[in-house]
């Protein structure tokens, strides 16, 4: 099992289960904040006590790790938090509550430390209701019972929406296991995401890419989602939905709705239930888009050569950051990573600094004065070139070159 995947699958609870999984998702939330307060209490007392003239060495040890948190869950709550031993709740629930927690502390260390790419991350925060609900089961704890039911500790055997018959069949003869799952409510409906060791050596060699298809260069932009162009000259056109620009005019209804709701009144639970449908079918429209585009470019290309954009920066551009925010440049290139792996073709991704845009495909001139405005310009040597075109088949020429130099 040499591949990592996951597998996500709406649940259909009863309403004693929807209450269970809630009373779940708030033990999660309780116990991520028990590990803060420990962590900043001894933070607090350390620094007392520096100012008492106690040795370094003998400073009151801070929690960090996931098993120090667990110790304290352990040893606290049966007198902080009675109510947790009365309820039957699962005690996988607050392991795994440690374990997100300690993640959090590593990763700030790590982004602080510049040993974790990406922006800077901050301290980690109090987390509250109004961030979600959800919570995590270690190992095969949550798995499912039959291609229709999913076994939940804590909760019982709850009913899936789906046929799980792809998963239970790799389960069943040993060509999948669960290693992890993580529970979830997104505008009031449940989902469970199961993660994956699984042998996709049957899947990925029916569906491997041919080895005579097309190598491809392709430019991501904002009014033509992505330009393919193939190593025999053809060129592609692909158009995104752009489904936030779409939904815009639901959700500044939906918004108003919600602020129009007393606080606390049972009309506000409804509308920001619907406020959050709307954002819900956004995120389904765009990740639709993302998977069907990116595994037919995986499946039909043997190599893909690509730009690596700087989206953080793009996005600073307040008057783009909308419509960037809405195509998802970066799961886009993240899949594409993930799926030419599986399929066998390959994706070469240049340097960020690569005139792809601006340099002239054939005579190799940079021109430096070529705005987002113009798309279409002319070069010195007499070609006139689509920018989106032209940048794509220098990506497609680099690629070339790389692959024949090694």
């Amino acid at each position: 099992m040499s591949d990592r995947q996951g597998f996500r699958v709406e649940l259909a609870p009863t309403p004693e289960q929807r209450q269970r999984l809630g009373r779940h998702a708030g033990l999660s939330r309780v116990v991520e904040n028990f590990c803060l307060e420990k962590v900043k209490a001894a933070l607090d007392q350390r620094e007392a006590e520096k100012t008492y003239g106690v040795a370094d060495i003998d400073l009151t040890p801070v929690p960090w790790s996931a098993p120090a948190l667990e110790r304290a869950w352990r040893t606290e709550h049966p007198e902080r938090f009675s109510w947790f031993a009365g309820n039957g709740l699962s005690s996988r629930v607050p392991k795994e509550a440690c374990r997100v927690r300690a993640a959090g502390f590593k990763n700030f260390f790590d982004s602080r430390n510049g040993a974790r790419k990406g922006k800077k991350i901050g301290f980690p925060d109090w987390r509250k209701r109004k961030h979600g609900s959800r919570f995590r089961y270690d190992a095969n704890r949550a798995t499912p019972a039959d291609a229709r039911l999913v076994k939940v500790p804590g909760v019982g055997k709850v009913r899936a929406r789906e046929d799980m018959s792809w998963l239970t069949e790799r389960l069943a003869d040993d060509r999948a296991r669960v290693i992890g799952s993580t529970v979830k409510e997104v505008a009031g409906r449940w989902w469970i995401s199961f993660q994956l060791e699984i042998d996709r050596s049957d899947i990925n060699k029916h569906r491997t890419a041919l080895t005579d298809a097309p190598a491809c260069g392709i430019d991501v932009g904002v009014k033509t989602f992505a330009t393919v162009v193939d190593d025999d000259g053809t060129v592609t056109e692909i158009h995104a939905p752009k489904p936030l620009k779409a939904a815009l005019r639901r959700l500044r209804r939906a918004n108003k709705a919600v602020s129009r709701k007393q606080r606390g009144s049972a009309n506000r639970v409804k509308a920001v239930k619907r406020l959050g449908q709307v954002h819900l079918n956004v995120a389904n429209q765009r990740a639709d888009f993302l998977h069907k585009t990116t595994t037919g470019l995986a499946r039909t290309k043997r190599a893909i050569a690509i730009e690596t954009l700087n989206v953080t920066g793009m996005i600073a551009n307040r008057r783009l950051a909308r419509a960037i925010s809405d195509l998802g440049f970066g799961e886009f290139f993240r899949q594409l990573t993930y799926k030419t792996a599986w399929y066998g073709s390959s994706v070469w991704a240049a340097d960020r600094w690569f005139p792809s845009t601006k340099l002239c495909g054939g005579c190799g001139t940079i021109n430096r004065h070529l705005t987002l405005a113009d798309r279409v310009w002319s070069c010195g040597c007499g070609l006139v070139h689509d920018r989106d075109v032209n940048a794509a088949g220098n990506l497609l020429a680099a690629m070339t070159l790389d692959q024949q130099a090694a």
